[in-house]
């Protein structure tokens, strides 16, 4: 059985949190910053499908969506989500946790990981 893979940013508060309770738990996985290794545009697709949509993907209470142009907001198509994710990563909610089944989760809190991982 293949391991976790954890995605997100190396000095994310939230994606420290969620590394440490999986190394506190002992749950083997691997991490990749999407900032140095970006995702792409095809899988980040999938993952906006499988969580309900790019809403569910893109994280709009940061500075980074705050930040952006208005006429930036309002992505039409896919390809347009897929570029501004190209372009502004951090937009992207953290951490993603794909799991070795393929199946996509976001954000961390103890509880829901304990649920992830059976712990």
């Amino acid at each position: 059985m293949s391991n976790p893979t954890l995605y997100g940013l190396p000095n994310c508060d939230t994606c420290k949190k969620a590394r440490n309770w999986l190394n506190r738990f002992d749950v083997e996985h691997s991490f990749v910053d999407y900032r140095a290794n970006p995702v792409p545009a095809d899988t980040l697709k999938g993952w906006a499908q499988q969580l309900g949509g790019w809403e569910k993907l893109v994280n709009k209470a940061g500075t980074t969506w705050r930040n952006l142009l208005p006429q930036r907001k309002n992505p039409g198509s896919d390809p347009e989500w897929t570029l501004l994710l190209k372009e502004y990563p951090a937009l992207v909610r953290r951490p993603v946790v794909v799991q070795a089944d393929g199946s996509v989760s976001v954000g961390f809190t103890d509880n829901g990981f304990k649920k992830l991982f059976a712990r």
